[in-house]
């Protein structure tokens, strides 16, 4: 099925563990509402690959790869445990989450996230501070009140941060803009 396929040696295998293993685990509690069993799911698909000992070549390629197979495998486990102990999920959720808008929605959601995430983590540590407490939906007052600064120097950290941001997600722009982000 894999056709172009790489052997993966140890170190490999390890630079491709360390490169998806967070992202996976966070796209398959998309699926799963349980950090603990979504951790398992991934590390059960690095059993695989490690076990097969192949992966596609190209890069693309394999990302869809590895998202396919958690993805394959959450539903696999929701639909066992559907069928075991009748679930909260509906087997109408299960279906929902089977589609490919869903799938296709939360891989962007958490590749985007982790592009966003990544540019966070190069700010100086008060712009960092305030753009965290604002992704997670507070208001400049609040985040004043929080650091105990005026929300004048809220808002000029923003101003800083938003510049060193941009051209680290100038590439992303139109991704960053989708519908999902509005």
């Amino acid at each position: 099925m894999l056709k172009k396929t790489n052997q993966l040696n140890r170190k490999e295998y390890k630079a491709l563990f360390n490169a998806y293993y967070t992202s996976l685990c966070l796209f398959s509690n998309k699926y799963m509402n349980d950090v603990e069993l979504s951790k398992d799911v991934v590390q059960d698909v690095f059993i695989n690959i490690w076990q097969k000992k192949t992966i596609p070549k190209e890069k693309l390629a394999t990302k869809a790869y590895l998202y396919t197979a958690v993805k394959n495998k959450s539903l696999d486990y929701l639909k066992s445990k559907y069928q075991r102990v009748k679930s909260d999920q509906t087997l109408d959720d299960i279906k929902k989450s089977e589609k490919d808008s869903f799938f296709l929605r939360e891989v962007v959601v958490v590749e985007a996230s982790e592009i966003i995430e990544k540019a966070v983590n190069t700010l100086p540590i008060k712009c960092k501070r305030i753009i965290n407490l604002s992704l997670k939906g507070l208001s400049n007052k609040q985040i004043a009140e929080e650091l105990s600064i005026s929300t004048s120097t809220i808002k000029t950290q923003k101003k800083i941060a938003y510049q060193k941001m941009r051209p680290l997600l100038k590439d992303y722009f139109l991704l960053l803009l989708s519908p999902l982000f509005l």
